[in-house]
């Protein structure tokens, strides 16, 4: 039972559990998935595994589904708690981004000209430009 304890402050923890402690993704199983996808990376090298430890000053970037994390890690974790609490243990360096403007609905629906399969009035005014073959 004495290896069910939490790791204490400035110790070492893996890297699966931290970043479930902080709160980037939802559960343990879900941070292993991307560790091993490839979508995690600790002071720049590719993470392989989830057993793989970080410390208090390791950089870890982090490329969740809408953005891209720049995080170091300032503590390890011992229980995934409320937000204010897992905020304490990394530091954000993730550059802001940049506004984007917003699409109305019509402005989705509307395809640029010579887009994507071209509609049937497209369809005659290119069928009037070949000549009959009979």
């Amino acid at each position: 039972m004495s290896g069910e304890t939490q790791p204490g402050s400035g110790s070492r923890q893996r890297i699966d559990k931290w970043l479930f402690f902080t709160r980037m993704v939802k559960s343990r199983s879900l941070a292993q998935s991307h560790i091993q996808s490839g979508r995690v990376r600790i002071n720049g090298e590719r993470v392989q595994q989830p057993s793989q430890i970080v410390k208090a000053g390791d950089r870890v970037e982090l490329a969740l589904e809408r953005r891209d994390v720049v995080l170091i890690v300032k503590a390890p974790g011992e229980r995934r708690g409320p937000f204010e609490e897992a905020k304490l243990l990394y530091e954000d360096l993730t550059p802001p981004q940049g506004e984007t403007k917003r699409l109305t609905s019509y402005e989705q629906a509307i395809r640029a000209a010579g887009s994507g399969r071209p509609t049937k009035k497209e369809r005659r005014a290119t069928d009037r430009l070949l000549p009959d073959e009979d």
